[in-house]
């Protein structure tokens, strides 16, 4: 005796594609949260039942939900509470001093004023703004403004003297802070920031289940339905790790979240974790232990990203090294024996040759299979790099909208055929390395329909052409996004594609993402619906 499945929900009317290798299809049968079957609407249709759920998608084009490899969700979330001095906010120092002045006209005298997202490539003066310039918006308040790439941060003489920073301070390790002739101008890089971001007062646990909450339904509204969050510790400790736990017990994790924890000495929450059984692996589908973290350089557009040839105009400038090589050795060695993933933060040559040789060396001393360990942001190779790490299967997890916002900033600081090769998303294509892509949020917004058209024109935001030759086509621009996002986390057995067996994880636009013009693709697309097990999380139709 035969028994029929009736399935929970059915997406008819539709253009749906399923994945690179499964085509399009006109409906979609859902059954306990996973896809059970793919067809044409009548055969679907067989599956309908009384109680089944029918969504008629009125031709719309739908696929696997989005996964942005590398965002910070918790920060995403913050920053939404903070002053917004992006390009698009602030285009001039002026802008960006009212919108500050604005803030603090509503905020009491004494408590901190926090902006991010600023490019000083983008701003009208074409450099950093100073410390004067903020106390002229803000002069009673301590006010820190953070540059998009999170790297470099701007503090007024409030924010300084409460960090204790003077012009005899220290610079720690891996750092800069700013001077003009013997004087602060508020600039603060690397582990510099720490000195003044430990005077802001701590987040509370429920302000971060808040910022996971609405981080998430913003990634669920663009129709991301995964992300890895990339450094989970750097803002709150292993507290963080409770509030993840809390926001999916109590019905407030949006999206599925892959946890990376943060490594860095004197920051790690590794051991707590790795004492609560806590290390690669563990956890469900909706919330997993990923990699470890460790920042071995800066960023590219602010001059510190670790370079083997020295930025433009600045001949002793090589960029920033965290870490010395010995330490990340030992580092990436004891992480990787006690059964962690890896995920190192590494964007210039010199900081990718050091992780790789890592890398290579803790796989060579203790061989595991299929580890896969990720070099994040992964920008500026070497010529020999992309082939090491093929070889030794390590996972190169860039980001594409780096391309689309910062590929002038690269330009305009390092010689041109070293900028516009970077981030050769084609090259790993064609190489069979499974590339996925994301925002690395807040430092570019998650906004996937820019990222999308630059991954398939290699165009920055002022239209600047990056190297053609990593141009990719729609469908595989749209497979890095979903069914190699899920491979980044090495769930690409469970999500990704739309073929039965895997999660109902399912974005809905009102473009074609496949034929519509790039350019209304760019600007003109909204995410309609979107489903997350099969159920409707977001609805804007």
């Amino acid at each position: 005796m035969s028994i029929k499945i009736e399935a929970d929900c059915i997406l008819l009317n539709g253009r749906i594609w399923r994945g690179r290798a499964d085509g399009i299809c006109q409906a979609l049968a859902i059954w306990q949260g996973k896809v059970i079957a793919s067809g044409s609407d009548d055969e679907i249709l067989s599956l309908k039942g009384a109680e089944t759920q029918v969504i008629d998608l009125q031709g719309r084009f739908a696929c696997p939900g989005l996964n942005d490899n590398h965002l910070h969700l918790i920060g995403t979330g913050l920053v939404m509470g903070m002053v917004n001095v992006t390009p698009d906010a602030v285009p001039t120092l002026a802008a960006m001093k009212a919108a500050i002045a604005a803030r603090a006209a509503e905020t009491p005298k004494g408590d901190w004023v926090l902006a991010r997202g600023y490019d000083q490539v983008k701003l009208n003066t074409g450099i950093h703004p100073t410390r004067d310039d903020l106390d002229a918006a803000a002069p009673d308040h301590p006010v820190l403004v953070t540059r998009a790439c999170g790297h470099i941060a701007i503090a007024n003489s409030r924010a300084l003297e409460l960090g204790g920073v003077t012009e005899a301070t220290p610079v720690p390790d891996g750092s800069v802070i700013g001077m003009t002739g013997n004087r602060l101008n508020g600039l603060l890089a690397e582990n510099a920031i720490g000195l003044v971001r430990r005077a802001i007062p701590a987040v509370t646990e429920d302000r971060l289940i808040d910022a996971i909450e609405a981080g998430g339904k913003h990634l669920l509204a663009l129709g991301i339905t995964s992300c890895m969050d990339a450094a989970v510790g750097q803002i709150s400790g292993v507290t963080e790790i409770r509030a993840y736990e809390l926001a999916k017990l109590t019905g407030r994790l949006p999206v599925r979240v892959w946890l990376t924890l943060l490594g860095d000495p004197g920051k790690s929450i590794v051991d707590d974790c790795h004492a609560m059984g806590l290390v690669t692996g563990a956890g469900d589908d909706m919330l997993r232990v990923g990699g470890v973290k460790l920042f071995l350089d800066g960023s590219a557009g602010g001059r510190t990203a670790w370079v083997s040839k020295p930025y433009r105009d600045e001949p002793q400038n090589l960029g920033v090294q965290m870490l010395p090589s010995d330490q990340v050795e030992a580092l990436v060695q004891d992480f990787h024996d006690r059964g962690y993933q890896m995920a190192c933060h590494a964007i210039g040559d010199s900081a990718i040759e050091q992780i790789i040789t890592a890398y290579e060396k803790a796989q060579a001393k203790t061989p595991v299979h299929d580890r896969r360990h990720r070099i994040e942001h992964c920008g500026f190779l070497a010529p020999d790099h992309n082939a090491r790490m093929k070889a030794a299967g390590i996972y190169p997890a860039g980001q594409q909208a780096f391309i689309h916002d910062f590929g002038d900033s690269y330009i305009s600081v390092m010689e041109e055929e070293r900028a516009l090769s970077s981030y050769p998303i084609a090259t790993w294509m064609r190489m069979g390395m499974n590339p996925s892509t994301g925002s690395d949020s807040p430092v570019c917004s998650p906004n996937p329909y820019p990222t999308f058209h630059s991954m398939v024109t290699r165009q920055t935001w002022r239209g600047t052409v990056m190297d053609e030759n990593e141009r990719l086509t729609r469908e595989e621009a749209l497979q890095a996004y979903t069914e190699f996002g899920a491979y980044s986390q090495n769930a690409e057995t469970v999500k990704g594609r739309l073929v039965p067996g895997q999660w109902a994880d399912i974005a809905v636009f009102d473009n074609d993402l496949l034929e519509a013009p790039l350019d209304t693709v760019k600007s003109g697309t909204r995410c309609v619906l979107t489903l997350l097990a099969g159920r409707v999380v977001h609805d804007a139709r």
